[in-house]
């Protein structure tokens, strides 16, 4: 596959944001478009640097598919990431508009916030532990569109893993070895549901990659940093349903109604 030039990220990387700004993300990958794995994270780093020079803060990461069959699904050999945006970070409670979302799709997630800069030379599973300030339940706002053929892993990095905006629950201090389950529920309907989640262990496996991966691109997790340390399962379209809740027994409850 040919590699991308300068000027074909750049090109793509504007109509991208272009796109995400009128609530139609990816109309690029209708024409057919074929693009690396590599070309959709340049992509996705153009675009994170042009919405920083107009003005937007970042003010995290996430980290999506780390199931292995999404993973296979995706076209990946590893997880995927993403960036997190002052202006998309919500409080639970809060009323949103469908209308400024495309096919609005939810996850049921946890997020931690760092209480240090992250030193990647001396990354470890327990240095991760300890540079952890509190975990919140969340829910993560998706735009589930795919205009291009399978698998949909470049298009997917290019359009930012999804990544729409987040709604934060209750900060909770960080204990060892908890179990908790996970709730994700429509309409006081539940649609996905996991148990026996034990936190550290089976909650920031991913972050030590996140930091590695993150560092090849010259960027540092810092202190006060929110990142989503992974969903359990896929995003679920919310359709014609308005009451989005998540509930963790361990760690409390979010909720958001979309209009």
């Amino acid at each position: 596959m040919k590699k991308l030039s300068e000027i074909e990220i750049d090109k793509f990387s504007k109509k991208i944001l272009e796109d995400y700004d009128n609530k139609c993300p990816g109309t690029i990958f209708k024409s057919e478009i074929k693009l690396s794995n590599e070309d959709g994270l340049l992509i996705q780093s153009k675009v994170t640097k042009l919405r920083m020079g107009r003005g937007e803060k970042v003010i995290g990461y996430k980290i999506g598919c780390v199931s292995k069959d999404t993973q296979t699904k995706m076209g990946f050999n590893q997880p995927a990431s993403g960036t997190l945006w002052e202006s998309e970070i919500f409080h639970s409670g809060v009323e949103l508009e469908k209308k400024n979302y495309s096919n609005p799709a939810m996850e049921a997630e946890f997020g931690i916030r760092l209480n240090r800069d992250i030193d990647p030379k001396l990354v470890s599973f327990n240095y991760i532990l300890e540079s952890i300030h509190y975990i919140y339940p969340l829910i993560e706002i998706h735009n589930l569109i795919f205009n291009g053929k399978e698998p949909h892993g470049a298009e997917l990095l290019a359009n930012n893993a999804l990544h729409a905006g987040v709604i934060l629950g209750q900060e909770n201090k960080v204990y060892d070895n908890i179990i908790t389950d996970l709730k994700l529920i429509y309409d006081n309907e539940i649609v996905d549901s996991w148990s026996d989640k034990q936190w550290p262990n089976d909650m920031i496996s991913e972050i030590e990659w996140l930091v590695k991966e993150q560092a090849k691109l010259n960027n540092i997790l810092k202190k006060d940093d929110l990142i989503l340390i992974g969903a359990y399962g896929f995003p679920v379209p919310i359709k014609n349903k308005n009451l989005i809740q998540v509930m963790s027994s361990a760690f409390g409850n979010v909720d958001a109604k979309f209009i």
